[in-house]
């Protein structure tokens, strides 16, 4: 083998493992103060979205811990036929936030975000916030009510106003789950001074 395709090849191994980020979950996700301490990127991008939309950082990060546990690039599990066969995703949510593909492109028209990438924690936040806040807007929902928001947003804001989470018991446990983590978040960036 000649020695420019020996580089060329090596050069092209390197720069396949070079991703784009690190996607992996930070290693305690009990923790507020370790997770922002670990990934400082996170605690900026969550704080910027709080100063735009007033959503707070303890709401965006239970949101996140339940919707992906921050993994960047987190998708919903195959669907299997015959139990099998792949037949694709439960949903076309992605990354962070767990985005719709509708709700996502909603986002970038509406905030002229189009280059906004599901993956990248400062768009994800950025379009959490947006979201929250236009639930404020339209049916009353108070920015850190976690548990009312993370209805809405699982639901949707139609299937928020209809109810539908009431025939969901296993939903109203986890957003009450949602709910106690932003309040454990909250305290735990309270103490550590990251408030």
């Amino acid at each position: 083998m000649s020695r420019p395709l020996r580089a060329l090849i090596l050069l092209m191994l390197v720069a396949s493992c070079g991703g784009n980020g690190n996607y992996a979950a930070p290693r305690d996700l009990n923790n507020a103060c370790s997770i922002v301490d670990e990934r400082p990127k996170y605690l900026k991008a969550m704080r910027r979205s709080e100063r735009r939309w007033g959503i707070p950082v303890s709401v965006q990060m239970a949101t996140i811990h339940q919707e992906s546990k921050f993994i960047g690039n987190a998708r919903t599990p195959l669907r299997y036929t015959l139990g099998v066969i792949p037949m694709g995703r439960q949903s076309s949510a992605y990354g962070y936030s767990q985005a719709l593909d509708g709700t996502w492109d909603e986002y970038k028209v509406a905030t002229n975000n189009r280059r906004a990438k599901r993956d990248d924690i400062d768009d994800a936040t950025d379009f959490m916030g947006w979201y929250m806040h236009q639930t404020n807007q339209r049916l009353g929902i108070a920015k850190y009510d976690a548990h009312n928001q993370y209805l809405a947003y699982h639901e949707g804001r139609g299937g928020f106003a209809r109810g539908s989470y009431n025939a969901k018991p296993w939903l109203l446990r986890v957003a009450g789950r949602v709910q106690s983590r932003a309040l454990r978040y909250d305290s735990q960036l309270r103490a550590c001074g990251r408030a």
